[in-house]
């Protein structure tokens, strides 16, 4: 009873409310300060200071972005994908005695033959039309398998969609380049194919293509550098470096200016993760390619220039022992015999500093240049012969593969250099050995191999007649090797003279 009454007391009721108003006034405190927190501040004032572009800046962003748009409009319909198929058939073991051959007799030949398809991708640049046929532009290694043989089918996806089936119409392989063919009512613009001589380093650099699969892709980036040498395989090219970003796919695809024209083909990228882009992308020149469109559509194949000599790069220690140092070109260090270099009077050891009054830089770019001249003309060659320079005029040969890879005329057919340091370190030759020069390569098949040269061997004469230097080395082979060669070597602390080559 006296709960009751204290429960119903007005002391109480009084006690209840005070502690309701409580409550609701820590609850709306607590809502304010939710409502103004720092948050909230922040986010208020992002709103209320909006940033402000100045119009000029605004102006010119756009007109670039203006450019970009139209340079893509403009190169996206005339590059399209490679769509190829490698056909490869395999045998598949057969054991005699199982139940087929039980109820249906021996195997057949063939039938134990599987069909396996590999599918490849890449790009390519539509560059002429005839009539209703559209020929592509792309590298040799698009349209040929891992063995370097041509695919078995090629189909052309252009940028809206639509399929053709297509062939190829020819390769080149040192050059990473090829042409496919494909027929059609529609109509396509060509490429406009620039001047790649005119490209310099940090100039704008979009590439098109279709990497990885995906259809139109366009990146944009600068030129890194020019004169590129290396790359896969044996190819001649020099390569344009741009840090537009290039994958797997752009093979064949257009590397183009801010104009809008084509100044490279896409090849090849260097890259540390796989295959992925990495900055470091590479095209071919197009000016490299102009020459050989013709010869493609018109000839189905290609009608190199040939010389006759085997090229090298001699380094900065071979070059002072020739006195040639700090000058650029290409070192013969053997010529065909027969062949026009050797009919044109140039030696091994002439150094090629230019043709028809071009500079030379290195022995990559006289190769390209070589197999650009013409057959049957005749051209300039500048050497420097024991520190004179030499005119010389050629009557360039049409290259035959099968001649140049003829071993057996290559003469001398072997390659040497003086006795350094360097050269016994990298050799592991004997610190004793300490004048002569030292055979770095011999050619299989060729003079100096079937004379018994061997890698490594020191040669001390040549002919009877003391060597030290590698002016001596090729003035004397000039002078008294011209009917017969032979060399006084010491090999493994043993003097001997080797056979008698007759020319």
């Amino acid at each position: 009873m006296d709960l009751l009454k204290k429960l119903s007391s007005k002391n109480f009721l009084v006690f209840n409310l005070v502690l309701l108003g409580a409550i609701f006034g820590f609850s709306f405190a607590l809502l304010s300060f939710t409502c103004t927190s720092p948050q909230s501040k922040a986010t208020v004032r992002a709103q209320e200071n909006a940033v402000t572009i100045p119009a000029s800046a605004l102006e010119t962003a756009e007109s670039i972005q203006t450019v970009f748009r139209a340079v893509a409009d403009k190169v996206v319909p005339s590059v399209v994908e490679l769509k190829t198929v490698s056909v490869r058939k395999q045998e598949t073991p057969s054991f005699p005695g199982i139940p087929f051959e039980f109820f249906f007799g021996p195997r057949q030949p063939g039938d134990s033959e599987r069909e396996f398809r590999s599918q490849g991708l890449g790009s390519g640049i539509i560059v002429r039309q005839e009539k209703d046929t559209y020929f592509v532009l792309t590298n040799n290694h698009v349209v040929t398998d891992s063995n370097g043989k041509p695919v078995d089918e090629i189909r052309i996806a252009a940028g809206d969609n639509r399929e053709y089936p297509a062939e190829l119409v020819a390769r080149e392989q040192r050059r990473d380049l090829a042409m496919v063919k494909f027929t059609t009512d529609d109509k396509y613009p060509l490429a406009v194919l620039g001047d790649s001589d005119l490209v310099d380093v940090g100039d704008w650099a979009i590439a098109v293509g279709n990497p990885l699969g995906f259809e139109s892709s366009v990146t944009m980036g600068i030129v890194s550098a020019v004169g590129r040498t290396g790359g896969p395989g044996d190819n001649i090219n020099d390569f344009i470096q741009t840090d537009a970003s290039i994958n797997q796919g752009n093979s064949g695809g257009a590397l183009v200016n801010i104009r809008g024209e084509v100044i490279g083909i896409n090849m090849w990228i260097a890259s540390s993760t796989g295959g992925g882009s990495m900055g470091l992308g590479f095209a071919i020149p197009i000016n490299n390619a102009k020459p050989i469109i013709d010869d493609f559509i018109t000839k189905g194949e290609v009608s190199d220039g040939w010389l006759g000599v085997s090229l090298l790069d001699v380094d900065s220690e071979t070059s002072r022992d020739m006195g040639i140092d700090g000058r650029q070109g290409a070192f013969a260090s053997g010529v065909f015999l027969d062949s026009p270099a050797a009919k044109a009077g140039i030696e091994p050891g002439d150094f090629i500093t230019a043709v028809d009054g071009k500079e030379v830089r290195n022995s990559r770019q006289l190769t390209r240049i070589v197999a650009d001249l013409k057959a049957g003309q005749k051209y300039v060659f500048t050497v420097l012969r024991e520190n004179m320079a030499l005119d010389l005029t050629v009557t360039i040969a049409i290259r035959n593969n099968d001649v140049a890879a003829e071993n057996g005329k290559l003469w001398p057919g072997l390659f040497v250099l003086p006795v350094s340091d360097k050269v016994k370190k990298d050799l592991q030759l004997d610190d004793k050995v300490k004048n002569g020069l030292v055979v770095i390569q011999v050619i299989d098949k060729g003079p100096a191999a079937v004379i018994g040269i061997q890698r490594k061997d020191i040669i001390t004469a040549v002919n009877g007649e003391t060597v030290n230097d590698l002016n001596a080395f090729y003035r004397i082979l000039r002078e008294k090797a011209g009917k017969e060669l032979w060399f006084d070597v010491s090999r493994n602390d043993t003097n001997l003279q080797t056979m008698k080559y007759k020319r």
